[in-house]
């Protein structure tokens, strides 16, 4: 017998993402043991029309690429960006060629593209009604519960 086929999750529309642009998600993933936990997903569609999904960490300190002012690519669009600390990154590869983590990569997702959506696979998640959010839809605020 086969091995079961890869789950295939739609994140968004192909024409949701802009030529040349990039926009992040956060999902849940299941682990092993059933628990959801948070998974930041970046996705990068070229100017050749080619999609690439990361993790959206960054390798030195764990941080979003888009976090500060949400921007993940340098000025002249050629790579990914830390916000935090200015790491460059190749956007076919996520390979780090400059910053504090040179010679790392970010973690890559698979991607495939059905029927004009794009879609992560590989990776169980968590069924939701609800579409994929979009980190900037998310406040900028952390709660903070004291106990006496």
């Amino acid at each position: 017998m086969g091995a079961d086929p890869p789950e295939v999750f739609v994140i968004c529309a192909m024409e949701d993402i802009a030529r040349g642009g990039a926009r992040p998600f956060l999902l849940h993933r299941l682990d092993e043991d059933g628990a959801a936990r948070p998974l930041r997903l970046l996705v990068v569609r070229t100017r050749d029309d080619a999609f690439h999904g990361y993790v959206n960490a960054c390798p030195h300190a764990g941080s979003w690429l888009n976090i500060d002012a949400g921007e993940v690519f340098t000025p002249d669009r050629g790579r990914l960006r830390c916000g935090r600390h200015g790491a460059e990154f190749e956007i076919e590869s996520g390979l780090c060629v400059r910053g504090p983590c040179a010679g790392e990569s970010l973690t890559p997702l698979a991607l495939v593209l059905v029927a004009g959506d794009v879609c992560l696979c590989g990776i169980r998640l968590v069924e939701d009604d609800d579409p994929p959010r979009h980190p900037e839809d998310l406040e900028d605020s952390l709660e903070i519960t004291i106990h006496p």
